[in-house]
């Protein structure tokens, strides 16, 4: 996941970050509400991290400013603070969860997830077609279309574009749409990534968009092309 951490407190973040690293995440951390505006809007998110008592705009503030944004990413909220009203304060602003510091790491790892498998669902939910330039994903008809008209893909090359385009924008290592496509037992010094992603390209990208990029070392990108 790609996390957004507003925390002044180096020793809080510090501690954060690194389990969070060591879960495969990554953390971006910002120390100021300011600088965290600055950060949401010109970056994508899996979720915010958020302190309520930031130096400038506190963290109260900056939930209701990107609510009021129309901006729909997971806050769940670290905070010394426990009273009641605290809490209630919080979530009423527009963050979906509370969590008291000091904390056990294992739950903040089971809110984050909890949190961004919601959304996950919801977004599934409420819209069943992908729309991405010229190419558009049926996900009721399990169908894919080009400029209008049908792409016949196999399972997996379906599994392989549908895994792609719900992580756009982000850099996805072979070995993370390996277990994701073809299984966590799959094995790892397959190139059956590599063959896919140039069956994928064949199909969707003759001569049109190029939307699956090769990140050198690190893996693939399927880029939106108004990104």
């Amino acid at each position: 996941m790609n996390i957004l951490l507003i925390e002044d407190d180096s020793r809080i973040s510090e501690f954060i970050i690194k389990g969070l690293g060591e879960h495969g995440h990554t953390v971006v951390l910002s120390t100021s509400g300011e600088e965290a505006r600055e950060r949401i809007q010109s970056d994508t998110w899996d979720i915010i991290l958020m302190d309520i008592m930031l130096p400038g705009i506190d963290g109260v503030q900056l939930t209701k400013l990107i609510r009021y944004q129309r901006n729909h990413t997971p806050i769940l909220v670290l905070s010394a603070l426990d009273g009641t009203h605290d809490k209630v304060n919080a979530l009423d602003s527009g963050a979906d969860d509370y969590l008291v510091k000091p904390f056990h790491f294992r739950e903040l790892i089971s809110r984050i997830n909890a949190l961004v498998r919601r959304k996950k669902f919801n977004e599934m939910v409420t819209s069943s077609v992908y729309q991405c330039a010229n190419l558009t994903i049926n996900v009721d008809e399990y169908a894919v279309y080009l400029d209008h008209k049908r792409v016949e893909l196999s399972p997996k090359e379906y599994k392989l574009l549908l895994y792609l385009f719900e992580h756009k924008n982000k850099v996805q290592p072979r070995t993370r749409i390996l277990n994701a496509v073809w299984g966590i037992d799959y094995d790892n010094n397959t190139n059956v990534v590599d063959v896919y992603i140039s069956y994928l390209r064949a199909k969707l990208e003759n001569g049109g968009i190029k939307f699956i990029q090769t990140v050198k070392g690190a893996g693939y990108l399927f880029k939106d092309p108004h990104y």
